[in-house]
């Protein structure tokens, strides 16, 4: 599933081609897309509404709406495990698996492909609202070393689990917390409320360095489906130190990496970078 860098590098490619544009009409050929009000409600909100920012909160790419200069909304898109933005002419043909599309002014579209349909293009009235369980940006001016340390304490989980958690910090999915985790030289079990001042400081800087040297290499193609609204894949794969490299070489001490279970999800980890804590 797309994560932080993947979904912020789809906003910044498609943003060009959006802002400004006002919608002429939509098109939906799955239903479950766009949601639970259906696709004649669906079209009906956004009908007529101007583009008027595209932005991006936690894993899901927002499109903010204005009629007459007055917020009408957002669009919410999820791309879930296959769901794909891309700005078309207006008269291409629909794509396979395309699942919704957005006739915009200047003979332009904006087109959802979802191969397994579990993404989501949803209208809601207050993105804030619908959004108001998720924890702060990693990249966010709320996201301090104070506040990590401070959360780290208070919540006492294991990291991995807790990092993951969308309601305690908002982006972050599998690969990028092994990925921050190896940085930081921090176990994924590690119990949250014993990691020391110095390693949450570390463990702070590790994220965001981790995620801004992703979205500077368009996210991660690990699989087929991942693209940027180009075509192209991300490249941040190559830059793996853990993640997807059990029986590797760990690149920071040549000892192997080694795969576990932690929560259910697979964890990528090298246990001479990444002491175990004692309890677990």
């Amino acid at each position: 599933m797309p994560e932080l860098p993947e979904v912020e590098t789809v906003a910044r490619l498609v943003r060009p081609d959006l802002e400004g544009r006002r919608v002429r009409g939509a098109h939906v050929w799955w239903p479950r897309t766009v949601g639970e009000s259906g696709e004649e409600a669906f079209a009906r909100r956004v009908t007529g509404a101007r583009i008027a920012t595209v932005g991006r909160r936690a894993k899901y790419v927002v499109l903010a709406l204005e009629r007459g200069g007055r917020p009408a909304g957002e669009l919410l898109v999820h791309l879930r495990m296959t769901g794909r933005l891309h700005v078309v002419p207006s008269t291409a043909e629909p794509a396979p698996y395309e699942r919704a599309r957005l006739d915009l002014e200047g003979r332009r579209a904006l087109s959802f492909v979802d191969v397994r349909k579990f993404g989501r293009m949803t209208w809601v009235a207050d993105v804030r609202e619908a959004l108001a369980e998720l924890g702060p940006e990693p990249l966010g001016p709320e996201f301090t070393v104070a506040w990590l340390r401070r959360g780290l304490r208070e919540r006492r989980r294991q990291l991995k689990p807790l990092l993951l958690d969308q309601t305690f910090l908002a982006g972050l999915g599998n690969i990028y917390v092994d990925e921050a985790l190896h940085r930081a030289r921090l176990h994924p079990l590690q119990s949250s409320e014993r990691v020391a001042a110095p390693a949450a400081a570390r463990l702070h800087a590790e994220i965001q360095a981790t995620l801004r040297e992703a979205i500077e290499r368009e996210g991660s193609s690990f699989d087929t489906f991942y693209r940027t609204p180009e075509g192209q894949p991300g490249s941040y794969q190559h830059q793996f130190r853990v993640y997807g490299r059990q029986g590797q070489a760990c690149k920071a001490c040549g000892a192997t990496v080694v795969k576990i279970v932690v929560g259910q999800r697979g964890t990528h980890l090298c246990r001479r970078c990444q002491r175990a804590p004692r309890r677990a």
